[in-house]
């Protein structure tokens, strides 16, 4: 079989972390991303980009793809579907940004030019959001235009200091020979969470035929630590006055004062991480916390939308405590990004291509150990007999919010 270097089109590319995770061993042939902001820092590390298309993803046409694409990323905006969301899931504005891409995905299909593998990515949130209906719509659409699909979970802190889990749907062209040694005949706790075996025991008979459980290679113990992404002298940050980190600890619950308590008790320096969230207190009222964590692990990575807070820095040092907001570098290292990639100046463009980015070392492995793997497998886009007849395919349901233009 061919061993490539193979073409691949990138949807939502932000600032080209999914680029950066998949490696020099792919080319990029087509980008789409909405924001300029997010296309300068692409540009910023990875050139002038000619492949790069800033537009609404609704209007691009299936003309503009070049073709020989063995893959086709999209990390959808997760909004709509995430648990700090407006709980609108496949129907907001932005996650529902999914219906046009694969409308694209649809009509290569129908011209005989199909991508042979897709990735979908977002939020864990998906499996549950609406009940479970938008991650069942996202399979039902994906199978009736002749995908198999393969839903996995894959948390970040495998290999990063951060709390991160997502969602990755890895499909593959119906009639492309797939390697017996690349699937597993059942879930593996690894990838496949309790939430996603809960939600696929509940899908129909339809989904269950079409869905592959990836063997996907266990990664090492992850060795770094959040210490190790501090900076002492961030440029772009400043500390508290004591005034504001006073004000940051009266926000805390006995509970977590009592983890800053356990952590002065050891006399050196400790970092740990904070997120204000709202709470509802004894009295039912809601009223805003810090929440503090210590474990070396940091929260999950966000951007101060849909009512996230930006995640804040508590150094302890015996009785000395300081804090400050994460700097864009420290973001970026929570991503896995090298300290060689470029970031913007400003630091709200700086943490949003960041926060809205992928873990690039999760991108990596799923490259290595399966993408590519899988790419050399399937090698020619000339499908293989499927032997799934093709009226056995589930249909997209009457009122399904998802359609094809």
């Amino acid at each position: 079989m061919s061993q490539g270097p193979w073409g691949f089109y990138e949807f939502f590319a932000g600032a080209g972390l999914a680029r950066l995770g998949l490696g020099n061993r792919w080319t990029s042939l087509l980008a789409n991303e909405i924001c300029e902001k997010k296309a300068h820092v692409y540009r910023m590390n990875f050139g002038a980009s000619p492949e790069l298309i800033v537009d609404d993803v609704r209007n691009l046409t299936p003309e503009q793809f070049p073709p020989g694409a063995m893959l086709a990323w999209a990390s959808f905006p997760c909004q709509d579907l995430s648990l700090a969301g407006n709980g609108l899931g496949l129907k907001g504005e932005r996650s529902g940004t999914f219906v046009p891409f694969w409308n694209l995905m649809h009509a290569l299909m129908k011209e005989g030019r199909g991508v042979p593998i897709v990735v979908v990515e977002n939020v864990a949130g998906t499996i549950t959001s609406n009940g479970g209906r938008d991650f069942r719509a996202i399979l039902e659409t994906m199978i009736a235009t002749g995908y198999r699909v393969g839903p996995m979970v894959i948390d970040a802190v495998r290999f990063v200091p951060q709390s991160r889990p997502r969602l990755f749907i890895v499909a593959v062209r119906d009639g492309l020979r797939v390697p017996e040694t690349m699937v597993w005949d059942s879930p593996s706790h690894l990838w496949h969470s309790e939430r996603l075996c809960t939600a696929h025991d509940a899908l129909p008979d339809s989904i269950h035929l079409a869905w592959v459980w990836w063997r996907l290679a266990e990664p090492p113990p992850m060795k770094a630590a959040l210490e190790n992404v501090i900076e002492e002298n961030p440029t772009d940050v400043v500390w508290h006055t004591e005034a504001e980190t006073r004000r940051l600890l009266s926000l805390m619950s006995s509970t977590n004062l009592a983890k800053v308590r356990k952590a002065r008790a050891y006399g050196r320096r400790i970092p740990g991480t904070i997120y204000k969230r709202m709470r509802t207190d004894e009295t039912g009222s809601k009223v805003q916390r810090a929440e503090v964590r210590f474990d070396q692990i940091s929260g999950c990575l966000r951007t101060p939308v849909g009512g996230s807070s930006r995640q804040t820095i508590l150094i302890v040092e015996g009785d000395r405590t300081r804090s400050r907001l994460l700097s864009p570098r420290e973001a970026a290292r929570l991503m896995g990004v090298p300290d060689t990639f470029k970031l913007p100046e400003k630091y709200n463009e700086a943490y949003h291509a960041m926060g809205d980015g992928l873990v690039v070392p999760a991108v990596a492995w799923l490259e290595e150990h399966l993408l590519w793997p899988l790419a050399c497998a399937v090698g020619s886009p000339t499908p293989i007999v499927s032997g799934w007849p093709l009226e056995d395919r589930p249909r997209a349901r009457a009122g399904n919010v998802l359609s094809f233009a």
